[in-house]
């Protein structure tokens, strides 16, 4: 009886540390629920103050508030003052704490000291986001979110809203062309960027958009599309033509507007309203490339082109995707022209630093050094940009390329038919996948 009893009393305990020991590494959620957020929540309450005045979040009380202190408490003592915690919520993947800075700190101040904080509250990272002007809400992730992407159950939904990928804060990444209309990603081969790329498209196969493509390596990354795509274009020849008729319809566009004293094509009535385009160019550099002088001629027109619709077709409702391994000055003349154009940032691990600076350096140096830092076996983790000087590591769920190219078949109900594309429509394959025959969308697998 007394062997049992000590088996009772010690292997139980035992038993329940491994488990959470296997939970921790198994079902990081699981564990944070249980376990990691109560004990982050009772450390923050009882080092909240210390941690602030150590980490130089306090600043000198006012003088009236001395005054009070000192006739009304009865106190010599006048402590600093750290930011007053207006809210603390507990999340799935970490705690969001909501804090109202008192004069004299500054939304900066708290980012600079973001890595003290997570080590002084033991949390993976802390992400400081300014949500009015004088609150700034930290929000905290209790483990690595991007180790094995789960994409939120509540999405940001709109008209041209895309969820792509996973932020570290445990927030999704969507791409929204109303508020960011053009952007550029870059990667390495196997960084993930075709991983991005395929997401992109899903989402964008629901919406009530024009899907146009140009892919000049022959289709390879873009032709499984073709159900769901306006127009396509796989060679330089093609790609060239496809781009005038691109322009020419921005153009037919900005006469409708005119005709109606309309700033963008959000301002005409529903009737008349001309169904958006994004235009997927995958691999841009091989547009810049040249052999002869007439290939010469070509691409000064290519990328006049693609520097137009850049520059205006946002109220077109034309928005511009444009993705590559690598791009730079030295692709020719028009390339920096066109990157001012692309508010919108995604770099992948790129096989220099000098497509890093190209992709964030002009928007948001501080990322370069994170881009530089992605490890090759980490595909689809990405550091996002835009032109706030804001930017966050993200990561893409893992979609096989015969997944995407179901739901562009499933939903090829809903390509348009824009009149000027119709040339370069593309044709339909024989056989076209169904998404119950293609395997669900998995999680990309821990590989660290």
């Amino acid at each position: 009886m007394t062997d049992l009893s000590t088996l009772w009393e010690v292997g139980l305990p035992l038993a329940g540390a491994g488990g959470l020991g296997v939970a921790r590494v198994r079902a990081p959620r699981v564990y944070w629920s249980l376990v990691g957020l109560p004990v982050t929540q009772v450390r923050f309450t009882m080092t909240y103050r210390s941690t602030m005045d150590v980490c130089g979040l306090t600043v000198q009380p006012s003088r009236l508030r001395a005054f009070m202190v000192r006739t009304v408490a009865r106190r010599s003592d006048v402590q600093p003052v750290p930011p007053k915690v207006r809210r603390v919520r507990g999340t799935s993947t970490g705690m969001r704490v909501t804090l109202r800075l008192p004069a004299g700190l500054e939304p900066a101040d708290v980012v600079a000291a973001s890595e003290r904080l997570r080590h002084a509250w033991g949390v993976h990272s802390v992400n400081v986001v300014e949500t009015k002007p004088g609150f700034v809400e930290l929000r905290m992730t209790g483990y690595d979110v991007l180790r094995r992407v789960k994409m939120p159950r509540r999405l940001p939904s709109g008209p041209l809203t895309v969820p792509v990928a996973l932020r570290e804060d445990g927030t999704a990444f969507v791409r929204d062309y109303l508020k960011v209309p053009h952007a550029l990603t870059l990667g390495a081969n196997q960084s993930g960027k075709s991983m991005y790329q395929r997401n992109l498209i899903a989402g964008l196969a629901r919406l009530n958009v024009a899907l146009v493509g140009i892919d000049c390596k022959r289709g390879v990354e873009e032709r499984g599309y073709a159900p769901r795509l306006s127009a396509l274009a796989i060679t330089p020849g093609e790609a060239s033509g496809l781009l005038d008729a691109l322009v020419s319809e921005m153009e037919d566009r900005f006469d409708l507007l005119s005709e109606y004293g309309a700033g963008d094509i959000w301002d005409l009535p529903d009737k008349i309203r001309p169904v958006p385009v994004v235009l997927l160019v995958d691999e841009v550099a091989e547009l810049f490339l040249v052999a002869t002088k007439k290939d010469e001629e070509r691409r000064d027109r290519m990328v006049t082109q693609m520097i137009r619709l850049g520059q205006m077709a946002r109220a077109a409702g034309i928005y511009l995707e444009i993705c590559g391994q690598r791009f730079g000055s030295d692709l020719g003349k028009g390339a920096t022209t066109l990157r001012a154009q692309l508010t919108g940032r995604v770099v992948h691990r790129v096989n220099d630093k000098q497509t890093a600076d190209m992709g964030l350096g002009d928007i948001a140096p501080d990322a370069v050094v994170a881009v530089t830092t992605i490890p090759p076996d980490k595909p689809g983790v990405a550091v996002a940009g835009d032109s706030s000087g804001g930017w966050s590591r993200i990561r893409t769920p893992e979609l096989s390329a015969a997944k995407a190219a179901a739901i562009c078949a499933e939903y090829a109900h809903l390509t348009p038919d824009v009149p000027a594309l119709a040339p370069y429509r593309p044709v339909i394959p024989a056989e076209i996948p169904s998404v119950d025959s293609v395997p669900l969308v998995k999680p990309i697998p821990a590989t660290d």
